[in-house]
């Protein structure tokens, strides 16, 4: 099969975007404070995938479950020991923003060492990495084209059933509408609380060990993904799964087809300015749809296309 790299570029963004902006989504339900460290999480499965296909002699997919339970635990770690005492003491939302960012740069760290590690015990590259050479193919295509949306519809499907058709799901509905009254009539919201945390950085992991496929590695990834993975998150709707699915898929083939045809039309200097397309959208979606894509009425703007 013969396809453009740049559609296969688009898809493996859009997905693992998408995967990204639902994790941050379903931690900022908890505490409705943007976790700026959620990128990092991500950093920390690209890490144990390098680890797994280097050291251990296997597949990075092997990092898969992995990086899922790593970077959870690093979640729920953030917010157990940091977000809860805050929010006891009464801390304000800038205050508890401000605390995810820091710790953000102590996992950056806590990277930077272990990279370090990495180097001088396995004599291993582990900055500016690239780990394409480990997948497979399928179709003439790597592995990794069809992996990433098909983990995307998979998860999707399971936080779907999850989330209308299971008492935790409900529970976990009810306690991110309205805590107080949830506790009231028995819910366990603290366990709540830190299950979403858990499948919020654990998600991240997996995107980050899927990322490791097609990306290159490097223990200041985070702050090179952030933006992209709050455009998402903002376009649809910070508080809607559906929305941050949709958020990723729309924000990842902008951000890498919407490139490809401007470098095209005006030149490829402007390639350079690939991270300006994220904060557009968040200025223009914060601008005309404050609530994002799942905050718009839609059956009352096909409405008004049919009288028109």
């Amino acid at each position: 099969m013969v396809i453009d790299p740049i559609f296969s570029d688009a898809i493996i963004f859009a997905s693992l975007l998408a995967l990204l902006s639902i994790g941050l989504t379903l931690t900022y339900l908890t505490t409705r404070v943007p976790n700026f460290a959620h990128a990092s999480f991500a950093t920390i499965g690209v890490y144990i995938a390098l680890i797994a296909t280097r050291v251990w002699d296997s597949t990075p997919y092997v990092a898969i479950p992995i990086a899922f339970v790593i970077s959870g635990m690093v979640a729920i770690a953030l917010y157990t020991f940091i977000l809860k005492p805050l929010i006891r003491k009464g801390a304000s939302q800038a205050i508890q923003m401000i605390a995810t960012l820091a710790f953000d740069l102590v996992v950056i760290a806590l990277l930077n060492i272990t990279a370090d590690y990495i180097v001088k015990t396995y004599q291993i590259t582990s900055r500016e990495f690239s780990l394409r050479s480990y997948d497979g193919e399928f179709m003439g295509l790597p592995l990794i084209v069809f992996v990433a949306p098909i983990t995307v519809a998979i998860l999707a499907i399971t936080l779907h059933v999850t989330l209308r058709k299971t008492k935790f799901g409900i529970a976990m509905r009810a306690s991110t509408e309205n805590s107080d009254l949830s506790g009231i009539v028995g819910i366990n919201v603290k366990l709540v609380y830190s299950v979403s945390w858990l499948l919020g950085g654990g998600l991240a992991g997996i995107a980050g060990a899927l990322m490791s496929l097609w990306f290159q590695g490097d223990p200041n990834l985070g702050p090179q993904l952030i933006p992209s993975i709050f455009a998402a998150s903002i376009a649809g709707g910070f508080l809607s799964i559906y929305g941050a699915i949709a958020g990723g898929i729309l924000v990842g083939l902008t951000e890498v087809l919407g490139t490809r045809f401007l470098a095209g039309e005006i030149g490829s200097w402007l390639i350079a300015y690939r991270p300006l397309i994220p904060l557009v959208f968040i200025v223009v979606t914060l601008l005309l749809a404050p609530r994002g894509l799942a905050g718009i009425n839609w059956s009352k703007l096909r409405r008004n296309g049919t009288r028109a």
